[in-house]
């Protein structure tokens, strides 16, 4: 199984930048989609951004024009750039690797075990 290692969450002021990572443990050289979701208390786990191996990102509409993801094929590694952060944007942050090989496993998920962001106001 593919493990997902995440970093680069902590605490900041609103306005301000953090950039997460998450690395797989394991070559990813198949069809697959990266990305985040995050989960606030009360609150449903909800999509932050993904992005193909292709780079094309998609992301939520709370976070257009603040976040940027990207990804690094060879490091099989995808990145999250928050800036302008808000204090709505706390929560546990959850790299996701979704498979898009057809057949039985086609959108089969892998999760990291979260990263906290607190944005304090």
């Amino acid at each position: 199984q593919v493990q997902l290692v995440e970093s680069g969450g902590g605490l900041v002021q609103a306005g301000g930048s953090l950039r997460l990572s998450c690395a797989a443990s394991r070559n990813i050289f198949w069809i697959n989609a990266m990305g985040w979701y995050r989960q606030a208390p009360g609150k449903q786990r909800e999509l932050v951004a993904t992005i193909t191996r292709g780079n094309s990102p998609d992301y939520a509409d709370s976070v257009k024009g603040r976040f940027t993801i990207s990804r690094d094929n060879a490091k099989d590694t995808v990145y999250l750039e928050m800036n302008s952060l808000k204090p709505e944007d706390t929560a546990v942050y959850y790299c996701n690797l979704r498979s898009l090989i057809p057949g039985p496993q086609y959108g089969a998920d892998y999760w990291g075990q979260g990263t906290q962001v607190t944005v304090s106001s």
